[in-house]
């Protein structure tokens, strides 16, 4: 049941872009991870997110990015291989004040490097933001 004043809320699933029956991997899970957003998205798959060795076609990837996770542009070119020629990362970091917080010009400085546009930028949950990344258009 919806509540009152609910009627114009959008779910962080379908402010991600998130629509019933896409195939949804998630990259760089740890216990840190927003379990919430995580439930929201299955529920709006219907379905389970895949862990990162699917081997299907993705619609959408989430990948959680903490400050010591490696190098950001070499992670990118291979979580987009599997991508669906209109699919989307998002790349899901801690929000400032939280450990692993990545600064947004680190992920704005990498992404023209490795042939994506960055789109749009939002607050997925309390402790993380969300950066929406596109394969850049030919």
């Amino acid at each position: 049941m919806v509540a009152a004043g609910d009627a114009g809320q959008n779910s962080v699933a379908e402010r991600l872009g998130i629509k019933p029956d896409m195939v949804v991997q998630e990259i760089g899970w740890d216990e840190d991870v927003d379990d919430d957003l995580r439930a929201a998205i299955e529920e709006q798959i219907g379905g389970e997110i895949l862990d990162e060795d699917a081997q299907e076609v993705i619609d959408v990837v989430l990948l959680w990015w903490r400050e010591d996770d490696g190098d950001l542009g070499d992670t990118l070119i291979e979580v987009r291989q599997p991508l669906s020629d209109d699919g989307v990362i998002w790349v899901l970091t801690p929000k400032t004040g939280q450990p692993g917080h990545v600064e947004p010009s680190e992920v704005a400085e990498v992404v023209p490097a490795v042939g994506l546009s960055q789109t749009s930028n939002i607050s997925v949950g309390p402790g993380w933001s969300g950066t929406r990344l596109v394969p850049r258009s030919k």
